[in-house]
């Protein structure tokens, strides 16, 4: 076994590796750049060099850089985790030119999958099922034009050096084509530097289903079982689990069968994950074969009770896999789901900023988490902003299911917006608790699994009052038993007033509306009024992130979270509501942005400019195309008008908050 190793990677999955390596005595070396420098994995490594600036090309992805960092720390193996350099040929082979094992299959296996186009003629000759379509070498794009229409439409665009939802595009009309193939193109000469694309024909309502693949240097490869990843907004997953509520034993049988070939058939050695296309009616279709360790591999771990990691180390130490096929044994149920810095309100807008707060759930038999931020950490506009991959494990689908929204009721995040009751809604709705849901489902019915504009219910408004106040009344007793006169009445939190009795405002605001809730009592019983709504409490305490209190009788238990500045719980159905502390006596309407400029979202680089000064534009009509946080978001004009000036230019880094157009008054 090796006894230095150096992880070529950041955030949550450095500090995944660092955490194997440390239970099995392995010295760690961690890499960074300017942006990481005080980053978990920074601290968790038994030492860390830098490698250069904050975005990927200038560290993360100089392969010279962590080579040299290798020698000189004299490391004995590389890992990749997953992004990054994790499937470059070019680095594996370097990583063997320099006597450094690179942990991972070989350079060759990489380069026969790394071509979405030359893989599928590869598993074309082993008799993997595939996907009609064009994996040719022509590119032009009159030859691309005529084999769209030999496919038939509707048909699936993909980068052919692509992965995580890059540089693909639905075709559903031969108009359509040229210029969903140049915005394929485009993303994809971006994100892989290679504009060579593939044409399939698309499936609708397909489900997504992988098969994680082992192999060693022995001639042994297996699979271990199977990961479900049909929940996905734009070709990212957003919820992954095993085993797959679509698979019977015989498809199983046959999908791990294929995936065993596809391995084999580039002589796989370590971790890969072979994935499949699969037709509402069973049938199944090569996809891709993705290289490396996938982000959704707790899930395995979990159901078999293994440390994916350590077979990579033990694999790419030399040595034969740990168990046969016949001795793979999976137990109960597994769901991981990935909570983000991003807004879905916004588009999932990436979002960025320090961490104020990050409260997870803790570790349990049932609940795992893997993360690479901290509360107090910020979240970076250079590198993808998942803040951490919650992991749930239970006998079944249905317990399973159940411990995953427990679990992320426990989870409260201030500071950049995240995806958190999203996700809530997600594992509540019925195509994923009736396990119906396929690939292109969240695109089509978003709305369904967005927060919207519903109004508080009266019972949540008095929950977070009641919540306020005995946050607040504990405050005040904390502050007095700290003061020189713990008796004075001057530190008592009744509200008492001479002569009658006295009388609080709780101001709570909830998407620019404000709700000022009158409060009389004290210590859990409380006389509350809003307009014509009242309520009588009882009994009321907050502990440990739980409201329990009798409202004029009936007994609610709410998860909350109240501080000086928020109030967060759930109704009663799960829904997630977020009031922020206003002053009881001052209230400022806050103003959008007016519909005479368009701003830059977040920092990012213009990649397209579709209009000039003195041009006439219709509202929503697309104006700017700009890319930040790993994706393209389109700029749109926010009403009909003249534009007086554009001050974006191709190819040009914006700054957030920057005006880009402006519109004529």
């Amino acid at each position: 076994m090796f006894e230095r190793v150096l992880i070529a990677n950041r955030g949550e999955i450095a500090c995944r590796v660092i955490r194997t390596c440390r239970r099995l005595g392995i010295h760690t070396i961690a890499v960074y750049s300017e942006a990481d420098q005080d980053a978990q994995h920074v601290r968790l490594a038994d030492e860390a060099w830098p490698i250069g600036g904050p975005r990927p090309a200038d560290s993360y992805l100089r392969a010279e850089a962590i080579l040299a960092v290798a020698k000189k720390s004299g490391a004995q193996a590389i890992h990749p985790g997953y992004g990054f350099l994790s499937e470059n040929t070019d680095f594996a082979r370097a990583c063997g030119e320099a006597g450094i094992a690179f942990i991972g299959p070989r350079p060759e296996s990489i380069d026969a999958m790394g071509s979405k186009a030359a893989a599928k003629a590869l598993m074309e000759q082993h008799e993997v099922p595939l996907v009609p379509g064009y994996h040719g070498a022509d590119q032009n794009s009159a030859v691309l034009a005529e084999q769209a229409r030999k496919t038939g439409f509707p048909l699936m665009i993909k980068a052919a050096a692509g992965g995580g939802g890059k540089g693909m595009r639905i075709v559903r009309a031969e108009h359509e084509f040229a210029d969903a193939l140049a915005s394929a193109q485009r993303e994809a000469a971006s994100s892989f530097g290679d504009t060579r694309v593939i044409l399939e024909r698309y499936v609708e309502h397909p489900r997504h289903i992988e098969f994680q693949v082992f192999g060693d240097t022995h001639g042994n490869v297996i699979h271990l079982n199977e990961r479900e990843c049909s929940a996905q907004r734009r070709y990212q997953k957003v919820l992954e689990e095993t085993p797959s509520p679509f698979l019977t034993p015989a498809r199983r049988q046959a999908m791990g069968d294929a995936a065993v070939a596809a391995a084999r058939a580039v002589n796989y050695v370590g971790a890969g994950t072979v994935e499949f296309i699969v037709g509402q009616d069973g049938t199944f279709f090569f996809m891709e074969m993705n290289t490396r360790l996938q982000v959704e591999h707790p899930v395995t771990e979990e159901t078999l009770g293994l440390d994916l990691v350590e077979w990579q180390l033990r694999v790419a130490a030399g040595e034969a896999l740990p168990l046969r096929q016949e001795q793979i044994q999976a137990h109960g149920h597994a769901i991981e789901v990935r909570l983000y810095a991003e807004d879905p309100d916004q588009n999932f807008l990436p979002g960025s900023g320090k961490l104020r707060r990050l409260q997870l759930p803790a570790p349990s038999p049932h609940v795992r988490l893997d993360g690479g931020v901290i509360e107090g950490d910020t979240v970076t506009i250079f590198y993808d902003p998942m803040i951490a991959k919650l992991i749930v494990h239970d006998s079944n689908r249905t317990q399973a299911l159940q411990r995953l929204r427990e679990a992320l009721a426990e989870c409260d995040m201030v500071g950049p917006k995240s995806n958190i009751a999203f996700l809530e809604r997600l594992v509540r709705h019925p195509v994923v608790t009736e396990g119906r849901i396929d690939t292109g489902y969240l695109d089509r019915h978003l709305s369904e699994f967005l927060t919207g504009d519903a109004a508080p219910s009266e019972h949540v408004l008095f929950a977070a009052a009641t919540a306020a106040l005995l946050r607040d009344e504990r405050e005040i007793v904390v502050t007095a038993q700290r003061s020189d006169d713990p008796y004075s009445p001057w530190s008592r939190a009744d509200a008492w007033r001479i002569g009658h009795a006295g009388k609080r405002i709780v101001a709570l605001a909830w998407r620019e509306q404000r709700y000022e809730v009158e409060a009389h009592g004290h210590d859990g019983e409380y006389r509350l009024q809003y307009g014509e709504l009242a309520s009588d409490v009882r009994g009321a305490r907050y502990r440990d992130g739980v409201l329990s209190a009798r409202f004029d009788g009936q007994s609610l238990r709410v998860p909350v979270h109240a501080d000086p500045e928020r109030v967060s719980l759930h109704d009663v159905n799960g829904q997630r509501y977020t009031f922020v502390r206003a002053p009881a006596f001052a209230w400022e309407s806050k103003e959008g942005i007016g519909g005479n400029q368009i701003i830059a979202p977040m920092p990012g680089r213009i990649v397209l400019v579709k209009a000039q000064a003195g041009d006439n534009v219709e509202e929503g009509q697309e104006l700017l195309v700009m890319e930040a946080m790993k994706m393209e978001l389109a700029l749109k004009a926010p009403r009909a008008g003249t534009i007086e000036s554009v001050s974006a230019t191709q190819g040009e880094f914006v700054e957030a908050d920057a005006v880009l157009v402006r519109f004529k008054l």
